[in-house]
């Protein structure tokens, strides 16, 4: 595959053109070929590709779009991991990176003739504007003018070499063409002009001066450059150096320092890991810019990454690469003589290049005589670890670059310089693995890979396994990825398995304090490295850090103002001192859809937290905190069930952990009336995102609380409890209670509640305790049905049409889900909106139409990526859509569909998951005739359902589906049996649709059993019981076929009404069954979680 970027984009795999669709996609293709091989982290893509218009579910948004993207060029291309993606191709397939790696071989050749032909092949890549689908965008403006940049270059290069090759005559037209389109730029001009009198002719090309002499006065009002008034002169002269048209060398004067060979950057003492694409960009910034700045929290890494950077640099450096230590140094107007000291100069007198040009040792001015001296060198100077001395080092910065042209300058500091020219890089953590990885994949991260390099170098031996994995990846997640702090860790682990070290990082400060002998004193221990940043900041700053400190995921601004202003730090002043921070490096901002957010690295927030409670306001803080995030939990509920609910979930989702730690404090804290309102107020939010299973351990905890109110709010709590309870696959004895418990405050009340959940609390649990047990359930919804609140009158009547779809009631059904669409899209609530649109298509696809049940379905899909939801209805529409695409002949795009959903699944570890996905993967393998692997993945989704204690409907299924496999497998004893179970479990569980699917599954058996009459039958029974015959089942409609075929068309015709004739308790009788009992109410005592 080859990805071309160098003009439109074009994708070919295999010389194929390969159509990459929509303006976003081709944007994420192209962010992803610009670090093609690299791996880029979630949170950078969705900054670039939607820039301040980040959607509320960004992540859920990105991976919809990587899905997308994986179809296009083949999921082997687009490598997915938590939290990053990487494109899996080499760098050579994408022409950008192509071009720098011929430009660079061009220019490593000495043969002028060589050097020509590869710059040529490397110019001939180029079919328009870099990266032109993206023009505009901000991630785009830096990389195309870099290209573009190269580009030129490569063209001057090219041009010189011709030149130095007598190609005067042929340049002569290319080189008008080029200065015509771009008359101010003057090297151009000048190669003209060199060209013009190699080929004899001086009076053109002294005329060539005289236009751009005038062009230049008339557009920008300056002169020519002294390099093209002394070309000028030079032809004038008739000079015999231009007959070759290369310019002269330059003559220095001596001594001058050996190039090439200059420098005091000593030797790397251990391996440099995890930086590659910091190391990389850093090298880029150094070709185009002058004073380069990393900047980042101590243990960064920003020195470790100055001096590999100034390493690489320092093969473009005549004059070498300098290193220069400033931690030591106290006063700053000594920093002009440690840069001289570290260059050798401080007692020496030193013959700059140019006529006469002498630095005497005893000048006076150091910052004068290092600025002479460096006049005319072309060298890096590494001014490392600023922080302390920003005013001093920004001066000498500032003179540098105004009078030593050829030097560079590659500063590490906490903190900017803050004068013009500069060009920050942030040196961030190392990345960390997810919780879940194997050892194979930890060792992927660079902070694993950095752990186990110095734990190996003081324990022999050490390596990653899968006994340890979890807790090395704990280890790296609980120090922030920072490189000291992992070296200093992996000391310990010569003395203490990886599982303690892991136990003890809650005292890190004490533990982590046994660094190298040699190294300063503030890099010896951890706790010496954040202090010198403390010791660093004025009062106020110190107290912003300590207050922030109780933010477990960040802050907004207005946050920060309400918690941590007071005494010491006024509201008014929070903005600018939390800006201050941000400049020292000891807060991360990061823009979002919301708002800018303010975090600390964990560590931090571990010394913050210390210095709170020794300034004796920890309890007032976290109080003050506790009561921000109640507040904006109370706002957000009631905007939840309606149109803006994207909006106020994404506010919830950026404050998700700090809304659970406010939370935490109040349980802990005992505050039942605080802690039962966080719970009301979070619990559809919970339910939105698929949280439920998360929270239901909380509610355990909360709602067994002593002194909770008998009130609305706690109603409120116990509903969403159940419905929590309810929401989990395992059975839970506390959705009864807790359900039962909620109506009870209701009815105590005495007056219709007003929040819209409370109103369907009573349906809730009637549907719980009777829904299926009689055709009685329908008069439940009576009273809500007409409910003046869209909302709650859409839930009546999707809950009444799901009821009266279980009784075979197609057309009361299709009349409450249409009803209900219409009510929730009025609302602007997509919860409600795609699950009606998904029992829209079920409809739909019961009748053959499933084009339109595949769109309904899709839309479904879209609205749940809005909301961010949870894996359970996405897992139910991802399936459904599948058989839907079976069924229009799409089998490819279903089988990628729930390939790519089983990924997500075992992404998150689901189990449920996995099993649902192995079902459907296992029936399109029984479909295709592929036996063994039918029995493969359905044997596999058994073993799952079959320890669910919950509602049985998933395990009835796959009984069915596995048993009709042993009816294609002529294991007739077998389907029999698992068809009796399904037909058993699916009684038990009352649903009536999958008890005529089990009932076709008996229709195949007596076909198999030569009883077609009886399978005619069944078929019949299995159609009532439904309502309607569903064509959306290859199974029955084949058993159809077959037993139609047998018995001929009147035959079948009157064995089908018998079947007709059918109730549900013929059904048991003939099976030999009882009609279950409605579970009883059970309200015990609720424990508390171990």
């Amino acid at each position: 595959m080859r990805i071309r970027i160098l003009g439109p984009l074009e994708v070919a795999d295999d010389g194929r053109p390969v159509e990459v669709g929509g303006a976003r996609l081709r944007a994420l293709l192209i962010l992803l070929a610009l670090d093609a091989g690299r791996t880029l982290p979630a949170d950078r893509l969705i900054d670039d590709l939607w820039e301040e218009r980040t959607p509320a579910a960004a992540p859920n948004a990105l991976q919809s779009l990587v899905s997308r993207l994986r179809t296009v060029i083949g999921r082997e291309h687009l490598e997915s991991r938590p939290g990053t993606y990487r494109l899996l191709l080499p760098r050579e397939a994408v022409d950008a990176h192509d071009f720098e790696a011929r430009v660079a071989a061009a220019r490593r050749s000495t043969d002028p003739a060589r050097r020509s032909a590869e710059l040529r092949e490397a110019l001939a890549l180029w079919r328009g504007p870099a990266l032109a689908d993206v023009t505009g965008l901000p991630f785009a403006d830096g990389p195309a003018a870099r290209l573009e940049g190269l580009r030129d270059a490569a063209l001057d290069e090219r041009i010189d070499a011709d030149l130095a090759l007598g190609r005067h005559d042929e340049l002569i037209p290319e080189l008008r063409a080029l200065t015509a389109a771009d008359p101010l730029r003057e090297p151009l001009r000048g190669r003209l002009i060199r060209a013009l009198y190699a080929a004899g002719r001086q009076a053109d090309a002294l005329a060539e001066y005289e236009a751009i002499k005038q062009t230049l006065a008339d557009s920008l009002g300056v002169d020519p450059s002294p390099d093209l008034e002394e070309l000028y002169l030079a032809v004038l002269r008739q000079d015999s150096t231009l007959a070759s048209a290369s310019a002269p060398e330059p003559q220095a004067a001596e001594p001058r320092r050996p190039r090439g060979a200059a420098g005091n950057l000593r030797a790397a003492i251990t391996s440099f890991i995890g930086r590659d694409l910091d190391l990389d960009r850093v090298a880029e910034l150094l070709e185009t810019e002058r004073l380069v700045t990393l900047t980042g929290p101590g243990g960064a890494g920003k020195t470790r990454l100055s001096l590999e950077a100034a390493r690489r640099a320092s093969e473009r450096m005549p004059d070498g690469a300098w290193a220069i230590e400033l931690a030591p140094i106290v006063d700053p107007s000594e920093v002009p003589s440690a840069v001289l000291t570290a260059l050798d100069l401080r007692d020496k007198l030193w013959t700059a290049p140019g006529p006469g040009r002498q630095v005497p040792a005893d000048a006076n001015d150091p910052l004068d005589r290092l600025a002479t001296a460096l006049a005319d060198q072309r060298l890096l100077l590494v001014l490392d670890n600023c922080e302390h001395l920003l005013d001093a080092a920004a001066r000498l910065a500032d003179r540098l670059l105004a009078d030593a042209p050829g030097v560079r300058i590659l500063a590490t500091s906490r903190e900017p310089l803050g004068i013009t020219g500069e060009v920050l890089w942030p040196v961030e953590s190392l990345s960390p693995p997810p919780p879940n990885a194997t050892a194979a994949e930890a060792m992927t991260y660079p902070a694993v890979q950095l752990l186990a390099d110095r734990a190996a170098a003081v324990s022999p031996g050490f390596t990653v396994n899968a006994g340890n994995v979890a807790d090395i990846t704990k280890i790296c997640h609980a120090l922030d990825g920072m490189p000291l702090a992992i070296e200093l860790a992996a000391a310990r682990l010569r003395a203490m398995p990886p599982r303690l070290l892991a136990a003890r990082l809650g005292d890190r400060f004490r533990l982590l304090n046994a660094g190298s002998r040699t190294a300063l004193p503030r890099h010896k221990t951890l706790r010496a490295v954040v202090g010198w940043s403390w010791d660093l900041l004025d009062e106020p700053e110190r107290t912003l850090w300590r207050r922030l400190a109780v933010f477990t995921g960040g802050a907004t601004v207005e946050s920060a103002e309400d918690v941590c202003a007071g005494p010491g730090l006024e509201r008014a002043d929070v903005l600018e001192v939390l800006t201050a921070l941000v400049d020292k490096s000891l807060v991360i901002v990061t823009d979002t859809a919301q708002a800018p957010r303010y975090r600390m690295l964990e560590t931090l927030r571990a010394y913050g937290l210390e210095r709170l409670a020794e300034a004796g306001e920890e309890d007032r803080v976290r109080a003050a905190y506790a009561a921000h995030f109640l507040a904006l939990a109370e706002n957000a509920e009631p905007r939840l069930y309606r149109d803006e609910q994207i909006e106020w979930l994404g506010r919830l989702s950026a404050d998700h952990d700090n809304l659970h730690a406010a939370m935490r404090w109040a349980i802990a804290a005992g505050d039942g009336r605080m802690a039962v309102r966080f719970v009301a107020a979070l619990g559809w939010y919970w339910f939105l995102r698929g949280q439920m299973p998360e929270g239901t351990d909380t509610f355990v905890w909360v709602l067994a609380m002593p002194g909770l109110p008998e009130d609305e709010t706690t109603a409120r709590a116990l509903s969403f409890g159940g419905l929590a309870a309810l929401d989990r696959l395992e059975a839970d004895p506390n959705a009864t209670a807790w359900l039962y418990r909620a109506r009870e405050i209701c009815d105590f009340l005495g007056r219709r509640p007003d929040h819209p959940v409370l109103r369907v609390l009573s349906l809730t649990l009637d549907l719980f305790l009777h829904h299926g047990w009689d055709h009685s359930a329908l008069t439940l919804f009576s009273p809500l049905l007409d409910d003046p609140d869209d909302w709650v009158r859409g839930v009546a009547r999707f809950a009444h049409g799901q009821v009266a779809l279980n009784f075979g009631d197609i057309s009361s059904a299709a009349d409450d889900f249409e009803r209900a669409e219409s009510a929730f899209r009025n609302v602007g609530d997509r919860w409600g909106l795609s699950f009606s649109l998904h029992s829209l298509a079920e409809l739909r696809s019961r009748r053959g139409e499933h084009e339109d049940s595949a769109a309904m379905l899709e839309e479904a899909l879209r609205l749940n990526d809005e909301l961010g939801g949870g894996p359970g209805l996405v897992l139910q529409t991802h399936m459904k859509l599948a058989n839907e695409l079976i069924l229009l002949g799409q089998r490819d795009r279903a089988v990628k569909l729930l390939t790519e959903a089983l990924d997500d699944a075992e992404h998150i570890q689901s189990r449920e998951g996995r099993a649902a996905l192995n079902y459907e993967l296992g029936e399109i393998a029984r479909w295709e005739g592929d036996f063994p692997e039918a029995a493969r993945l359905l044997d596999k989704a058994l073993a799952v359902a079959e320890t669910i204690t919950g509602p049985p409907h998933f395990r009835a299924l796959t009984l069915c589906s596995r048993g009709q496999l042993d009816l294609a497998m002529n294991d007739l004893p077998r389907a029999r049996s698992r068809l009796k179970e399904s037909l058993k479990w699916s009684v038990r569980a009352m649903d009536y649709p999958v008890v005529a699917y089990a009932l076709a599954g008996f229709a195949g058996l007596a076909l198999r059993e030569g009883a077609p009459d009886r399978a005619a039958e069944l078929i019949g029974v299995s159609d009532t019981l439904r309502g309607s015959p569903d064509l959306s089942l290859w199974d029955v409609l084949r058993i159809q076929d077959v037993t139609r075929k047998a018995l001929g068309e009147s035959a079948y015709a009157a064995a089908y009404e018998r079947g007709l004739d059918w109730t549900f308790e013929d059904v048991l009788a003939a099976f030999s069954m009882e009609r279950p009992s409605p579970p009883a109410l059970s309200v015990g005592r609720l424990e508390q979680p171990d």
